[in-house]
Protein backbone atom coordinates (compact mmCIF):
# COMPACT_ATOMS: atom_id res chain seq x y z
CA UNK A 1 0.00 0.00 0.00
CA UNK A 2 1.48 3.33 -1.14
CA UNK A 3 1.87 6.01 1.54
CA UNK A 4 -0.86 8.02 -0.15
CA UNK A 5 -3.21 5.13 0.31
CA UNK A 6 -2.31 4.95 3.87
CA UNK A 7 -2.83 9.19 4.71
CA UNK A 8 -6.29 8.87 2.78
CA UNK A 9 -7.58 5.56 4.41
CA UNK A 10 -6.44 7.18 8.12
CA UNK A 11 -8.31 10.07 7.54
CA UNK A 12 -11.55 8.59 6.01
CA UNK A 13 -11.25 5.84 8.80
CA UNK A 14 -13.70 7.33 10.73
CA UNK A 15 -17.72 7.26 10.92
CA UNK A 16 -18.19 11.25 10.02
CA UNK A 17 -17.79 12.66 6.09
CA UNK A 18 -15.05 14.90 6.79
CA UNK A 19 -15.40 16.44 3.76
CA UNK A 20 -19.56 16.57 4.15
CA UNK A 21 -22.17 15.02 2.41
CA UNK A 22 -22.96 18.07 -0.30
CA UNK A 23 -21.48 18.00 -3.45
CA UNK A 24 -18.74 20.76 -4.31
CA UNK A 25 -20.79 24.31 -4.93
CA UNK A 26 -18.69 24.80 -8.10
CA UNK A 27 -19.56 21.12 -9.33
CA UNK A 28 -23.67 21.92 -8.38
CA UNK A 29 -23.19 25.23 -10.49
CA UNK A 30 -21.56 23.39 -13.44
CA UNK A 31 -23.49 20.10 -13.45
CA UNK A 32 -25.94 21.96 -15.75
CA UNK A 33 -23.44 21.58 -18.58
CA UNK A 34 -23.19 18.04 -18.80
CA UNK A 35 -25.64 16.28 -21.29
CA UNK A 36 -28.17 13.95 -19.74
CA UNK A 37 -26.86 10.39 -19.24
CA UNK A 38 -23.09 11.68 -19.34
CA UNK A 39 -20.05 9.18 -18.88
CA UNK A 40 -18.08 10.76 -15.88
CA UNK A 41 -14.52 10.04 -14.32
CA UNK A 42 -13.85 12.14 -11.34
CA UNK A 43 -10.92 11.73 -9.80
CA UNK A 44 -9.97 11.51 -6.09
CA UNK A 45 -13.55 10.97 -5.06
CA UNK A 46 -13.09 10.30 -1.90
CA UNK A 47 -15.81 9.69 0.42
CA UNK A 48 -18.14 10.19 -2.63
CA UNK A 49 -19.95 13.36 -2.04
CA UNK A 50 -19.46 14.71 -5.93
CA UNK A 51 -19.78 11.40 -7.51
CA UNK A 52 -23.13 10.57 -5.64
CA UNK A 53 -24.99 14.07 -6.81
CA UNK A 54 -23.93 13.57 -10.30
CA UNK A 55 -25.02 9.82 -10.05
CA UNK A 56 -28.46 10.41 -8.58
CA UNK A 57 -28.87 13.17 -11.65
CA UNK A 58 -28.62 10.06 -13.83
CA UNK A 59 -24.69 10.09 -15.22
CA UNK A 60 -22.76 6.88 -15.17
CA UNK A 61 -20.05 7.48 -12.29
CA UNK A 62 -16.57 6.13 -12.02
CA UNK A 63 -14.89 7.59 -8.95
CA UNK A 64 -11.00 6.57 -8.41
CA UNK A 65 -9.24 6.98 -5.34
CA UNK A 66 -6.50 5.54 -3.68
CA UNK A 67 -8.41 5.01 -0.51
CA UNK A 68 -10.61 1.65 -0.21
CA UNK A 69 -11.92 4.01 3.44
CA UNK A 70 -13.70 6.50 1.40
CA UNK A 71 -14.46 4.47 -1.85
CA UNK A 72 -16.05 1.62 1.00
CA UNK A 73 -18.13 5.05 2.48
CA UNK A 74 -19.10 6.29 -1.13
CA UNK A 75 -20.64 2.61 -2.45
CA UNK A 76 -22.55 2.06 1.17
CA UNK A 77 -23.91 5.80 0.34
CA UNK A 78 -24.55 4.62 -2.76
CA UNK A 79 -26.29 1.37 -2.22
CA UNK A 80 -28.25 3.33 -0.36
CA UNK A 81 -29.64 5.82 -2.69
CA UNK A 82 -30.42 3.09 -5.04
CA UNK A 83 -27.97 4.34 -7.66
CA UNK A 84 -24.82 2.41 -9.59
CA UNK A 85 -21.61 3.93 -9.21
CA UNK A 86 -17.82 2.25 -10.43
CA UNK A 87 -15.62 2.54 -7.57
CA UNK A 88 -11.54 2.13 -8.90
CA UNK A 89 -9.12 1.36 -6.23
CA UNK A 90 -6.21 3.25 -7.94
CA UNK A 91 -3.12 5.47 -7.42
CA UNK A 92 -3.73 8.34 -10.06
CA UNK A 93 -0.19 8.18 -10.66
CA UNK A 94 -0.46 4.66 -12.43
CA UNK A 95 -4.26 4.71 -13.12
CA UNK A 96 -5.24 4.55 -16.58
CA UNK A 97 -8.44 6.24 -18.09
CA UNK A 98 -8.32 5.09 -21.40
CA UNK A 99 -8.56 7.46 -24.39
CA UNK A 100 -11.98 8.96 -25.46
CA UNK A 101 -13.98 6.94 -23.13
CA UNK A 102 -15.89 9.97 -21.28
CA UNK A 103 -17.97 12.82 -21.39
CA UNK A 104 -16.90 14.90 -18.60
CA UNK A 105 -13.63 14.19 -16.19
CA UNK A 106 -14.54 15.84 -12.35
CA UNK A 107 -11.40 17.06 -10.58
CA UNK A 108 -12.74 18.91 -7.07
CA UNK A 109 -9.74 19.49 -4.84
CA UNK A 110 -7.11 16.52 -5.50
CA UNK A 111 -4.12 18.11 -5.14
CA UNK A 112 -1.24 16.76 -6.67
CA UNK A 113 2.49 17.65 -6.86
CA UNK A 114 2.75 19.34 -9.91
CA UNK A 115 4.82 16.45 -11.90
CA UNK A 116 2.15 14.12 -10.87
CA UNK A 117 -0.40 15.93 -11.94
CA UNK A 118 0.80 17.38 -15.59
CA UNK A 119 0.91 13.78 -16.56
CA UNK A 120 -2.69 13.12 -14.73
CA UNK A 121 -4.15 16.14 -16.38
CA UNK A 122 -2.87 14.81 -20.04
CA UNK A 123 -4.32 11.24 -19.28
CA UNK A 124 -7.60 13.23 -18.02
CA UNK A 125 -7.67 15.42 -21.25
CA UNK A 126 -6.57 11.57 -23.42
CA UNK A 127 -9.78 10.64 -22.14
CA UNK A 128 -12.26 13.01 -22.71
CA UNK A 129 -15.04 12.17 -25.75
CA UNK A 130 -14.45 15.41 -28.47
CA UNK A 131 -16.66 17.68 -27.30
CA UNK A 132 -16.14 16.36 -23.48
CA UNK A 133 -15.65 18.67 -20.52
CA UNK A 134 -13.49 19.04 -17.54
CA UNK A 135 -14.54 20.29 -14.20
CA UNK A 136 -12.27 21.60 -12.00
CA UNK A 137 -11.77 23.32 -8.50
CA UNK A 138 -8.84 23.40 -6.51
CA UNK A 139 -7.07 25.51 -4.27
CA UNK A 140 -4.01 28.27 -4.96
CA UNK A 141 -1.01 29.10 -3.56
CA UNK A 142 -2.73 31.85 -2.20
CA UNK A 143 -4.34 29.57 0.27
CA UNK A 144 -1.52 29.20 2.21
CA UNK A 145 -2.77 32.25 4.16
CA UNK A 146 -6.10 31.22 5.38
CA UNK A 147 -5.19 27.94 6.37
CA UNK A 148 -8.47 26.70 5.89
CA UNK A 149 -7.86 23.33 4.05
CA UNK A 150 -5.89 21.72 1.67
CA UNK A 151 -1.79 20.92 1.20
CA UNK A 152 0.86 22.94 2.67
CA UNK A 153 2.63 22.41 -0.22
CA UNK A 154 2.63 25.46 -2.89
CA UNK A 155 3.78 22.50 -5.57
CA UNK A 156 0.56 20.46 -4.96
CA UNK A 157 -1.88 24.37 -5.81
CA UNK A 158 -3.23 25.21 -8.32
CA UNK A 159 -1.45 28.22 -10.01
CA UNK A 160 -3.53 29.72 -12.70
CA UNK A 161 -0.73 30.30 -15.37
CA UNK A 162 0.99 26.70 -14.95
CA UNK A 163 -2.51 24.95 -15.20
CA UNK A 164 -3.61 27.02 -18.07
CA UNK A 165 -0.75 25.60 -20.26
CA UNK A 166 -1.45 22.46 -18.52
CA UNK A 167 -4.73 22.78 -20.52
CA UNK A 168 -3.21 23.81 -23.77
CA UNK A 169 -5.12 22.75 -26.54
CA UNK A 170 -8.51 22.62 -24.59
CA UNK A 171 -11.41 25.47 -24.90
CA UNK A 172 -11.68 27.41 -21.41
CA UNK A 173 -15.27 28.08 -20.69
CA UNK A 174 -15.03 29.24 -17.64
CA UNK A 175 -11.38 30.12 -15.70
CA UNK A 176 -11.34 32.08 -12.84
CA UNK A 177 -8.93 32.69 -9.58
CA UNK A 178 -11.31 33.95 -6.69
CA UNK A 179 -11.57 33.71 -2.64
CA UNK A 180 -14.65 31.91 -1.50
CA UNK A 181 -16.56 30.89 1.47
CA UNK A 182 -16.23 26.77 1.53
CA UNK A 183 -18.18 25.02 3.80
CA UNK A 184 -17.18 21.50 2.95
CA UNK A 185 -16.66 19.20 6.14
CA UNK A 186 -14.27 19.54 8.93
CA UNK A 187 -11.32 19.86 6.69
CA UNK A 188 -12.71 22.81 3.98
CA UNK A 189 -14.02 25.23 5.64
CA UNK A 190 -13.66 29.25 5.77
CA UNK A 191 -12.72 31.74 3.56
CA UNK A 192 -10.50 30.28 0.24
CA UNK A 193 -8.35 31.48 -2.30
CA UNK A 194 -9.36 28.96 -5.26
CA UNK A 195 -9.01 28.51 -9.22
CA UNK A 196 -12.03 26.88 -10.91
CA UNK A 197 -11.67 25.58 -14.39
CA UNK A 198 -14.45 24.29 -17.06
CA UNK A 199 -12.89 23.50 -20.28
CA UNK A 200 -14.35 22.06 -23.30
CA UNK A 201 -11.69 19.29 -25.49
CA UNK A 202 -12.06 20.11 -28.91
Amino acid sequence: MSDTADFWNTRFAVSEFIYGEAPNDFLREQAPRLAPGSRVLSLGEGEGRNALFLAKQGHALTAVDASHEGLAKLLARAAAAGVDITAVLADLARYQPGEAQFDAVVSVFCHLPSALRRVVMARAIAALKPGGLLIMEGYTPRQLAFDTGGPKDADMLLEADIVRDELSGLELLHFTELEREVVEGSYHTGRASVLQVVARKP
